[in-house]
């Protein structure tokens, strides 16, 4: 297992850059903008494509070194100055600004900020005007994605369906653990919450009690991969920066996998019956899924 988590990080000399980068943003961090939107989910739901769509944007200004900074769930005690040091120079979004006539906002992208039990609170005490992004697709093929992506990884190790079996003991206590201790970090609630990371109303509701509904957006990926066009017009609203430029529209991350055996694919279906009916209520139209 050490040779797979070792063999997805970065080589050690971009290790070092990256580190050595981060340490000078962190004495600059003054200087340096602080994020206006966040993509906080939901992992495997397209997140890394809408990222990238969204980053083609002149006035959408990533953060430098990673897609997901990662600050306000397992970062979080590296300090206030070690996240702002990750974002673009206030100078560059003034000089985006005088070229394009927009209020440039910095951004990015870390899917575990939504169910991460602690990042929503963070956010909306550090950022208080941020707005937030999230992205939902069809829990069964979230689930069977994230542990396909985690089994590649080498943070799980049990086939689905008995990786499914064991995630309601593997989480037991994990988020008490957390709000107890706010410098942990949790293995299982991070890589092997399969159908907890895919009840997406419950953190969806969570996040709203946090920052209002009308700074929080979340988007059907199945819309954005059929109809991107549309959808990214409707994010650049929420967002209130008006279009430029044509982005290309890409799937990233996409993976193949045998499909789920009919019996354990409509038990999880039955699983997410209720929290699906929920979240139509919230979205006012019945997921692409579900239709």
């Amino acid at each position: 297992m050490a040779d797979k988590h070792q063999a997805a990080r970065p080589p050690g000399h971009k290790r070092l850059a990256q580190a050595t980068a981060v340490t000078a943003g962190k004495v600059t961090h003054r200087a340096r903008m602080l994020p206006g939107f966040l993509i906080v989910g939901g992992q495997r739901c397209g997140t890394t494509s809408m990222y990238r769509t969204l980053s083609q944007h002149p006035a959408l200004l990533k953060a430098l070194w990673h897609k997901g900074v990662h600050y306000f769930d397992t970062g979080y005690g590296k300090g206030p100055a070690w996240y702002q040091g990750h974002f673009p120079l206030r100078t560059t979004a003034a000089r985006v600004e005088r070229r394009h006539g927009v209020k440039p906002l910095a951004f990015e992208s870390s899917p575990y900020y939504g169910f991460h039990p602690l990042a929503g609170a963070r956010i909306a005490a550090d950022l208080p005007e941020v707005k937030l992004l999230m992205l939902v697709r069809d829990p069964v093929e979230r689930a069977y994605s994230a542990h396909s992506h985690e089994l590649g990884r080498g943070f799980e190790t049990e086939p689905f369906e008995r990786a499914v079996e064991l995630e309601e003991e593997r989480l037991a206590g994990e988020a008490e653990r957390l709000a107890a201790d706010p410098s942990a970090t949790s293995h299982a609630l991070q890589h092997n919450a399969y159908l907890a990371r895919s009840r997406y109303i419950e953190q969806i509701e969570r996040l709203e009690k946090l920052v209002g509904r009308d700074r929080l957006l979340v988007v059907d990926s199945h819309e954005f991969f059929t109809e991107p066009e549309t959808v990214y017009k409707g994010v650049l609203d929420f967002l209130g920066v008006p279009p430029l430029g044509s982005p290309v529209f890409e799937r990233h991350n996409a993976r193949s996998r045998s499909p789920l055996p009919d019996e354990l694919r409509a038990r999880l279906d039955e699983h997410f019956r209720p929290y699906d009916e929920r979240l139509a209520g919230w979205l006012g139209r019945t997921p692409s899924w579900r239709r």
